[in-house]
């Protein structure tokens, strides 16, 4: 065997060294925290080792998964170009930026800049909950342009968050509509809804709209919304402390397909 790649990643503070195959299937890799090398075929020991070689730091176990899920075993099978577990928060908006970065001296400050900053800032609220039994996924794309923000999944069920900068404005919320400061209203919580039954058609499973208002200067709700939950970017830690809906191997099985690409292209 020639030719293989070692991809890595780097999520939750935790890195890893993917070895893939020149057809792009995962057939080791490397935890460095854990100084293992997993192999998910002894037949590809060598190749491996040989290409890992650059990277191994200090003594390395090298053997099989241990006990590896069917989740872990499925995501592993998954080609890079396939996987949406890698996406940062605002990934969307982190490649349009980078593609057309506009005017360097603007009147007004780019909005794509402020909801990008919006996203950032509830994903890497949404990423300090991954101990806890959840996941977090960002910027999934779907046909036609839409995307979910953030999904997260975990013992409370499957949530699918939409940040809104709303950075020192006073936030209404009268379903469908929302307000923000002397800006008109806009349908947003039809389009949530919307989104929202579009993933569970995707994963098969109830998934929840949330809409998150980063840093307001006040939120007022006129009526609770239907299906959708209403939330600040300091109060999303309060999803994880819901339970009771899904089971371990539940989540680490919605977290395998919730990551993968094709689930997303039919919906």
């Amino acid at each position: 065997m020639s030719r293989l790649r070692v991809i890595p990643t780097y999520r939750h503070g935790r890195e890893r060294l993917y070895v893939c195959h020149t057809d792009g299937r995962n057939i080791a890799w490397y935890d460095r925290e854990a100084g293992r090398v997993n192999l998910l075929s002894e037949d590809h020991r060598e190749a491996v080792l040989d290409a890992l070689g650059p990277f191994l730091t200090g003594q390395v176990t090298v053997g099989p998964p241990p006990v590896p899920t069917p989740a872990e075993l499925a995501r592993l099978s998954l080609h890079p170009d396939d996987d949406l577990a890698p996406n940062r928060p605002g990934e969307a908006l982190l490649v349009a930026l980078e593609r057309d970065p506009g005017p360097a001296h603007r009147l007004r400050p780019d909005p794509r800049r402020r909801a990008l900053e919006a996203e950032q800032t509830v994903g890497e609220a949404l990423d300090r909950l991954d101990g806890a039994g959840w996941h977090a996924l960002h910027s999934l794309p779907l046909p036609g342009g839409d995307r979910v923000h953030h999904l997260l999944i975990g013992p409370g069920g499957i949530f699918a968050l939409h940040a809104v900068p709303a950075r020192k404005q006073r936030a209404t919320v009268a379903d469908p509509f929302l307000t923000l400061g002397r800006r008109d209203p806009v349908p947003l919580l039809r389009d949530l809804r919307a989104v929202a039954a579009r993933a569970s058609y995707a994963l098969t499973a109830e998934v929840r709209p949330v809409l998150c208002l980063v840093t307001p200067a006040t939120v007022q709700v006129t009526a609770p919304p239907r299906e959708v939950r209403v939330l600040t970017d300091t109060e999303v830690p309060e999803l994880a402390r819901q339970g009771g809906v899904l089971k371990p191997a539940d989540v680490e099985a919605l977290h395998a397909m919730a990551r993968d690409r094709t689930t997303w292209t039919k919906v």
